[in-house]
């Protein structure tokens, strides 16, 4: 129950509802979240109860407060899996995940890449996949598209800088382990070219003859015009040796 002191006391729902709708619109998020709070408590099975829910997460989103908003979102779609606005509390769980993470890009940032985490990308990419799965025809599914071909280049090309930092101290397994993990988990990423390249100078590094003269392959059948071939002494049977470790 809500003390003498509350400046909300004895507000209906639909009073703290309108304040929250106003602080919302004034970007006042603290404000607005602590009223929708307050809603959701006094009022849990009302008519504005579960619209409540999904502003109170997107409050937390527009507030920075990424662990608040996934919360929200998650709850959200636990209590009303079938509710007309569900979508949308999968896109924002992609959003909340997609803008924490876009520090991923920044790798430049840390330079040990072997203690960085793209756990979130990941969830973002996961939240953004089943929207456009259940839902096609929402609204939010073209933008969730979007925002999924952009996670997927980001995935491979972390992975790629990280196998470009495992090559430049001369750990030739993790290089080559992290480079095809890239190629088997995102086939139609930018970043394929250099994953495969850095295959094929890291198992001949570790004198893989086979594993090397495969990846030489699939580099020459998909990326026939590539600078790796092409770039440094033509189409040399030993091309990627022309190439210095540090490029």
């Amino acid at each position: 129950m809500p003390s003498e002191s509350d400046e909300t006391a004895g507000w209906s729902a639909q009073k703290l509802y309108g304040e929250a709708k106003d602080a919302m619109n004034s970007r006042a998020w603290d404000k607005a979240i602590k009223y929708l709070e307050k809603l959701e408590a006094r009022y849990p099975y009302g008519r504005y109860a579960q619209q409540a829910q999904l502003d109170v997460a997107y409050a937390h989103w527009k507030n920075s407060e990424r662990a608040s908003a996934i919360a929200a979102a998650d709850r959200f779609i636990k209590l009303y899996p079938n509710h007309t606005n569900v979508d949308y509390a999968y896109y924002l769980k992609g959003l909340a995940n997609f803008n924490e993470n876009s520090g991923l890009l920044s790798i430049l940032d840390n330079p040990d890449m072997s203690e960085r985490d793209s756990k979130g990308t990941r969830e973002a990419f996961e939240a953004f996949k089943e929207l456009v799965t259940r839902f096609p025809d929402s609204k939010y599914t073209e933008d969730a598209r979007a925002r999924m071909r952009y996670l997927v280049n980001a995935l491979a090309q972390y992975e790629v800088y990280v196998a470009r930092y495992y090559m430049k101290r001369r750990a030739f397994v993790a290089a080559a382990n992290r480079a095809q993990f890239a190629v088997q988990n995102y086939p139609q990423a930018l970043a394929l070219e250099e994953a495969v390249f850095i295959m094929v100078k890291a198992y001949d590094a570790l004198g893989m003859t086979e594993l090397r003269d495969a990846a030489d392959r699939v580099m020459r059948k998909n990326f026939p015009q590539s600078r790796y071939l092409t770039g440094k002494g033509g189409r040399d049977v030993s091309w990627w040796k022309l190439w210095d470790p540090d490029w």
